[in-house]
């Protein structure tokens, strides 16, 4: 089972974030500059939202709003699914799945290390279940 800190240790710790103030138009931006799909809102040191660009385009695309005009507060998700590094992807996965979410913060001790994605998920287990079925073909054949 491959772990969430497993994960970060080869992707990166790297998360870009927001604060609840700025636009929406600040965070459209920001995900479109650094290709990801969603922003971690902060409000200094806490994790109080996370934004997406499915959010833009429900809250604010098709409801006629601005995004010069609204602030990433307006449209977060409030209610924010945490993991700690000890998870495993498969457990993560269930709980995206479930949730119907792509991306989950990742909160050691307090404090935000890391985002995980669906897309970041299903690529660790692919790529794990590779190598397995590589050692097991080379096992077969005697090698």
């Amino acid at each position: 089972m491959i772990t969430v800190r497993e994960l970060l240790e080869t992707k990166g710790s790297v998360v870009w974030s927001i604060a609840p103030g700025a636009s929406v138009f600040e965070a459209v931006k920001m995900m479109a500059e650094k290709s990801i799909g969603a922003l971690v809102v902060m409000d200094g040191s806490d994790v109080v939202g996370i934004i997406s660009e499915r959010d833009y385009a429900r809250k604010v695309m098709l409801k006629g709003r601005e995004s010069k005009n609204t602030s990433c507060r307006d449209i977060m998700t409030s209610d924010v699914l945490v993991v700690s590094p000890e998870r495993t992807l498969d457990e993560c996965m269930a709980l995206m799945t479930e949730k119907r979410i792509r991306h989950l913060p990742v909160v050691d001790d307090g404090r935000l290390t890391g985002i995980v994605s669906v897309g970041d998920c299903v690529k660790a287990i692919v790529s794990k279940q590779e190598f397995i079925i590589a050692q097991l073909e080379n096992y077969i054949r005697g090698g």
